[in-house]
């Protein structure tokens, strides 16, 4: 067990102060922000609310853990900012799996890692440091996930694929297996991707369009 200060007065914070409470052994014990984006009352959901700044002299890291458990924005270079500058003062990361999570790999998870319910990680896999996999996916056999990555819902990652750094998968995407997502890859929602891609590439599937006859005159 670890006391852990989370990173963030936000939502990803919140769900991850909810998650850490309810199905792990670590205990929140602070937020920390910097200092420009502290809030008027320094308390988030009950807990003190210490500048980044501080952060060191009022919880040191020989003493304390931290999670920064934040979203993929600037395909997840601020989320690698944070990280680095977390280990840069000596903080151990910690990592949740949720214990709704089928995971196979044998513990091969890296560090800052915030993997939700639903997801099944199949034998064999290997997972990154700061990776975020959202509830529900599936992650093939024999498949790498490196460092920095943001896996949304319900994606589907086939067997033998290697996601390198700073990929985005958006919600129901599909992955074909053997295949390798060049870094910094943005797979956008329902894509399908087939062949290799290259890296800061981005892939979206057409919306659906509306048909000309209307719901009104269909018999069900």
């Amino acid at each position: 067990m670890a006391n852990v200060i989370v990173f963030g007065t936000r939502d990803f914070a919140s769900l991850a102060h909810y998650y850490l409470r309810t199905d792990s052994e670590h205990k929140v014990v602070a937020f920390t922000v910097h200092r420009e984006f502290m809030p008027e009352q320094p308390v988030f959901e009950g807990l003190p609310v210490v500048a980044f700044e501080d952060l060191p002299q009022a919880y040191p890291p020989d003493a304390y853990a931290v999670f920064a458990p934040m979203s993929h924005a600037k395909m997840n270079r601020n989320r690698e900012a944070i990280f680095n500058q977390f280990k840069s003062l000596g903080y151990t990361m910690i990592s949740y799996v949720s214990s709704r999570a089928t995971c196979l790999n044998d513990g091969a998870i890296g560090e800052n890692c915030f993997i939700l319910e639903d997801n099944t990680i199949q034998p064999f896999v290997r997972i990154g440091n700061n990776v975020v996999l959202w509830s529900g996916n599936h992650i093939g056999h024999h498949s790498q996930i490196k460092d920095h990555v943001f896996f949304t819902s319900h994606v589907v990652l086939s067997g033998h694929c290697t996601v390198d750094s700073y990929c985005f998968l958006g919600v129901n995407a599909t992955i074909r297996d053997q295949l390798t997502l060049g870094e910094g890859t943005l797979v956008g929602m329902g894509a399908n991707i087939m062949k290799d891609t290259e890296p800061w590439s981005l892939y979206k599937a057409d919306g659906t369009r509306p048909s000309k006859v209307s719901s009104k005159d269909l018999d069900f």
